[in-house]
């Protein structure tokens, strides 16, 4: 169990650090042909079209999940009604979508507006939902290569376009956009023929509403859930522009969450991990054992995460080769910290995904999310956009422990996850990386061994515990 926990979490995880490690080697390069109006205008524009992401798969990835271990020999049926479905409904989308761009594109970018269109919604109209299905369809398989490999080739494929277009062609904010179209339309490319014809799930255009109607019952409800994933990560831009922020500060912004970006990506990862282990230790009533996992992945990220933190000074004079944006390591650690929610949010709330008890799902989440949108578009005016990394701190913590409090959700959990331990542990290591990040590379060596060696020691007794 912890040897797959841990094999798969790390090759989910280290999948899309491959490019990163690429980009961490061009990031030099690039950020010397970047300024943080081209940092604005990518931020600003990934803000406001991740505001209607959500609405592109409305929440049916439970469906396929569920149908997947609920009716094991009937499931590509209903996976191919939604495939079907998801056609049609992407080209609608797809218009949303070019629509919001038209009306929030910022002024600087309005010469390449129609170019910007064109990007976003080519791989919706190409492809629709075959690269959710397929990657869906190798995780509850536990094939993560398949998933890992596609993550690796094509991320380390935007990054050398990253290099191409920005540093060679002088492109800028574009340049970005560019590489990502062009390396989404390849992943989605890569995922079409197994979905169509090795697995058979060819979309069912004919699809019968009823079922359609019947499995929107269940996925609807987690759509305010999954938004609360944009509330968290990305509205903070989106405010920022409409409270008057000027773009170099969402610029200077943007840039603190370069290493934050990396653990939340991790924190998919882990998710993509774990999830299948945990729904099979459900369904065999195994819940200590779904705690454990959760336990192990908490441990692992309060140590990354507070190393990572204590070195961040050093990582983002690295990364960032211009000395206003590698200033913002400070705000850096908070984002990074806030991200430890991320194993207690998967305890609190994969047990609801399995009993479909979608309707509990989302209040927890989205109310996070309201949060930090409420209090950013409240204290940005009087505090500046800096306090924008605190509100997110605060609302990841939120959502990821404020589950545990809920009356009809702690009878499901029928084991004790220890959330108050967890939260002020993950507080306590907040602070103490916000100051040794200032202190002598010596001492934060002293410190990172010390904390690896007692990681190791408690994984070591962890595993002699529970196997």
């Amino acid at each position: 169990m912890i040897k797959k926990l841990f094999s798969h979490t790390a090759i989910y995880g280290l999948a899309p650090q491959v490019p990163k490690i690429a980009q961490f080697f061009v990031l030099p390069i690039i950020t010397q042909d970047l300024t943080e109006l081209d940092f604005g205008v990518a931020g600003l524009l990934t803000a406001y079209t991740a505001a209607i992401s959500v609405l592109s798969f409305l929440g049916l990835r439970i469906i396929l999940v569920n149908s997947y271990y609920k009716s094991p020999s009937q499931f590509k049926w209903a996976w191919r009604q939604i495939y079907g479905f998801l056609t049609f409904w992407n080209f609608f989308y797809a218009f949303i979508l070019s629509l919001l761009i038209y009306l929030v594109i910022p002024e600087v970018a309005e010469v390449n507006r129609w170019w910007i269109i064109l990007i976003n919604v080519a791989p919706l109209v190409l492809f629709g939902p075959v690269a959710t299905i397929g990657s869906t369809y190798f995780q509850l398989k536990q094939q993560p290569i398949q998933i890992a490999t596609r993550t690796a080739i094509f991320g380390i494929v935007s990054v050398l376009l990253n290099l191409f277009f920005i540093s060679y062609l002088k492109l800028g904010y574009m340049g970005w956009f560019w590489s990502t179209f062009i390396s989404t339309v390849l992943s989605n490319a890569s995922y079409y023929y197994p979905v169509n014809f090795q697995l058979n799930l060819t979309p069912i255009f004919n699809f019968k509403w009823r079922s359609i109607r019947r499995f929107l019952k269940v996925s609807l409800p987690t759509v305010p859930h999954y938004y609360s994933g944009y509330l968290l990560n990305s509205s903070d831009k989106m405010v920022m522009d409409l409270v008057g922020v000027s773009t170099n500060n969402v610029g200077k912004y943007s840039a603190a969450y370069t290493i934050g970006n990396m653990i939340q990506q991790l924190g998919n990862a882990a998710g993509l991990a774990v999830g299948p282990m945990m729904m099979k230790a459900y369904k065999k009533g195994k819940d200590l054992e779904a705690r454990n996992l959760v336990f192990l992945l908490q441990i692992g990220f309060l140590v990354l995460t507070f190393l990572i933190s204590i070195w961040s000074k050093e990582v983002f004079s690295f990364l960032i080769r211009n000395e206003t944006l590698s200033q913002m390591y400070g705000l850096g650690i908070i984002i990074i910290m806030g991200y430890n929610y991320r194993p207690m949010y998967l305890g609190a709330n994969n047990k609801l995904f399995y009993l479909e008890k979608t309707h509990v799902i989302w209040k927890v989440t989205f109310i996070a999310g309201l949060i930090n949108v409420v209090s950013n578009i409240i204290l940005i005016p009087f505090f500046g956009f800096e306090i924008a990394a605190y509100t997110t701190f605060v609302s990841l913590l939120f959502m990821g422990y404020a589950g545990y409090f809920i009356p009809s959700v702690k009878k499901l959990n029928y084991v004790n996850y220890h959330p108050i331990k967890w939260l002020v542990l993950t507080l306590l290591l907040t602070i103490l990386a916000y100051y040794l990040v200032e202190v002598d590379e010596e001492i934060k060596l002293i410190v990172s061994i010390i904390a690896l060696l007692m990681a190791m020691r408690l994984g070591f007794l962890f595993k002699k515990k529970f196997g």
